[in-house]
């Protein structure tokens, strides 16, 4: 049982080392669409996946039209602000791709609008914050996709 952590243009490599390790430890494949706001040879990238970074299934893409021609008959959620379905209501399913958006702005209006059926939200108790850390989003995710599928 395996699920994909796609990751848009992501921002700050502590989030992606992080996200690494995590994907490492719930054997999990992690996918990273470029541009990204470093270089994966970042120290901090480094630090933060500590030294588990080279037993990680990572694959990069030039561009987010890269990525959907290699994964176009796949099962996808994504994961917005903007959702109206809690990440709890996804129907997980063994390889399916969870798809996150650059720490700054999220994901991009056209793949809101395109994939309006599979736009999820983790809920929020609070109206003074916006959104949780990418790092702490893709964990509550990826936990509860695992606890579903056993």
């Amino acid at each position: 049982m395996a699920l994909n952590i796609v990751l848009f243009e992501p921002e700050i490599p502590n989030n992606t080392g992080n996200i690494g390790r995590l994907a490492l430890a719930t054997g999990s494949k992690l996918h990273l669409v470029k541009p990204f706001g470093f270089e994966l040879s970042d120290s901090r990238l480094k630090r933060a996946g500590l030294d588990y970074w080279q037993h990680l299934d990572v694959y990069s893409y030039e561009s987010i039209d890269d990525f959907f021609a290699m994964h176009k008959n796949q099962e996808f959620a994504f994961f917005s602000s903007h959702g109206h379905q809690s990440h709890w209501d996804i129907p997980f399913s063994d390889n399916l791709f969870l798809v996150f958006g650059k720490e700054s702005v999220g994901l991009p209006k056209l793949l809101l609008e395109d994939y309006k059926s599979h736009l999820y939200k983790i809920p929020l108790y609070s109206e003074h914050i916006r959104s949780l850390n990418l790092a702490n989003a893709v964990s509550i995710v990826i936990y509860e996709g695992l606890r579903q599928l056993q």
